[in-house]
């Protein structure tokens, strides 16, 4: 395998010749293809890109408006604040999607009543008929990938995933040795 500036990657996976291995990194035992977070990173991309066609060419959403839709769709009525929560994606994506979603159909925006400054946000009749069509090959798509890891393994994995997410919130990146 070689990497975009032609160097072969050996089984360290380096992309240096090792005559021209940096001083400052011969000694570093880092590998990113072992990162676990890296890995995560990856299963999800891998995960979002191939469910992607089938919002995309459906509805012509794009991921963040799928999200929304999802949280919607389970949830019901939310403000653009709890959408950003849920779905861990930044206020900006989040507006822009409300906005496209909006432009579509498929929800709609009213004055909150507890808070003017805010919207609650709400899926149409169209945009319900939408996330039920979507939720269903959700779900085709989540057995198809349970089936590939088998019911002990994807119980397993699911579990982990959940640990991984409630315990990392308490982890200081500065405790771990950083600069």
């Amino acid at each position: 395998m070689t990497c975009p500036s032609g160097y072969a990657i050996g089984n360290r996976n380096r992309a240096f010749p090792d005559s021209a291995m940096p001083a400052t990194l011969s000694n570093v035992d880092f590998d990113l293809q072992s990162f676990l977070p890296y890995l995560l990173n990856q299963a999800a991309e891998a995960a979002s890109r191939n469910f992607l066609p089938l919002y995309r060419d459906s509805y012509g959403m794009t991921r963040t408006q799928w999200r929304i839709m999802a949280h919607l769709g389970k949830f019901g009525a939310l403000t653009a604040r709890e959408i950003c929560d849920l779905s861990h994606v930044d206020k900006t994506k989040v507006s822009r999607g409300i906005a496209a979603l909006e432009s579509a159909g498929l929800l709609s925006r009213r004055p909150s009543e507890e808070d003017r400054r805010s919207e609650i946000l709400s899926l149409t009749d169209r945009g319900r008929s939408a996330f039920a069509d979507l939720g269903r090959q959700a779900l085709a798509f989540d057995r198809v990938l349970r089936e590939r890891l088998g019911a002990r393994d994807s119980a397993i994995l699911a579990g982990l995933l959940r640990r991984l997410a409630d315990g990392l919130a308490d982890v200081d990146p500065a405790a771990l040795g950083g600069r």
